[in-house]
């Protein structure tokens, strides 16, 4: 009996010392001329198939044995899981992942989804058009030195006009480095917020052929703003922190130029007024309203 126990505890010891050893991976280390470092490692569903890497390296896509192709972020959270057919072997993605490959070599097949993701954009204390508690929010991220958003505005104007109950505008600040007066602009519209006059001032600046320092402070002359008020807010850390807010939600939503615009986080693949309104009415009945 003392033996038999005593051979179960040299096993046992002797099996958490090879599990022990074979998970002993260093995180770090170098050979030769290769060094390597450990960056992500978290938990897959299922025995892994294939995978891929969109080209910015913000999404991870793994076919799984489950019929499923599952997409994770570069935290390594699950955003989704895409079911596919059985037999799909292997799987290829376009730089950024907006449409999958599948190849099925049971059935001998090719086919390719158009993928699409939904953000999380925050709107609390942005500027807006329409009713607070609209159910659909169009979140625009833009710049004041940004042609293109200059020539936008009209066609955002129309879809708040046609949809006054159930459609919400709102303004986020996405100041481009290349635009000298793009960040002072953004300030600027953000310190007449806090006097009532985020709309107009908003107009002005788009109305603007070249802005400047000078012009933009006429501007706020111009709205009969409190001057005191206005270049003390325009200063604050408070108006500084908004916009770095708004610059950091770009990031993390991927916005790489402007204008930026996100449907209940949805990005409208047309820009058109018939484009825009596909997706509120897919947003509203989403929602069960006619």
């Amino acid at each position: 009996m003392k033996i038999t126990r005593l051979c179960a505890c040299c096993m046992a010891s002797l099996l958490i010392s090879s599990a022990a050893s074979a998970t002993a991976v260093p995180e770090s280390g170098q050979n030769n001329r290769v060094e390597w470092k450990v960056q992500q490692n978290w938990a897959t569903s299922g025995k892994t198939l294939d995978m891929v890497n969109s080209l910015d390296g913000r999404f991870t896509y793994i076919l799984n044995d489950k019929q499923q192709v599952q997409v994770y972020n570069n935290l390594g959270q699950l955003q989704g899981s895409i079911p596919v057919e059985e037999g799909v072997s292997n799987i290829d993605i376009t730089p950024q992942g907006e449409i999958l490959y599948l190849v099925n070599n049971a059935k001998q097949t090719f086919s390719s989804m158009a993928v699409s993701f939904v953000v999380d954009v925050d709107t609390t204390g942005a500027p807006f058009k329409g009713p607070a508690d609209a159910p659909v929010t169009l979140a625009l991220f833009t710049d004041f030195e940004c042609p293109y958003c200059r020539q936008i505005i009209p066609l955002l104007d129309e879809v708040v006009a046609k949809n006054p109950k159930t459609v919400k505008l709102a303004f986020k600040n996405m100041p481009l480095k290349m635009h000298r007066f793009a960040e002072p602009a953004a300030k600027a519209a953000l310190a007449a917020h806090e006097q009532g006059k985020f709309w107009e001032f908003h107009d002005r600046l788009f109305a603007e052929k070249k802005l400047s320092d000078e012009g933009i402070k006429q501007i706020a002359v111009d709205l009969k703003l409190d001057m005191a008020k206005f270049e003390r807010d325009m200063a604050s850390p408070e108006i500084q922190a908004k916009v770095q807010k708004d610059l950091a939600e770009a990031q993390n939503a991927g916005v790489s130029g402007t204008p930026t615009i996100f449907i209940n986080g949805r990005v409208p693949k047309q820009r058109t007024f018939e484009g825009f309104q596909q997706i509120i009415n897919e947003e509203l009945q989403k929602k069960g309203i006619k």
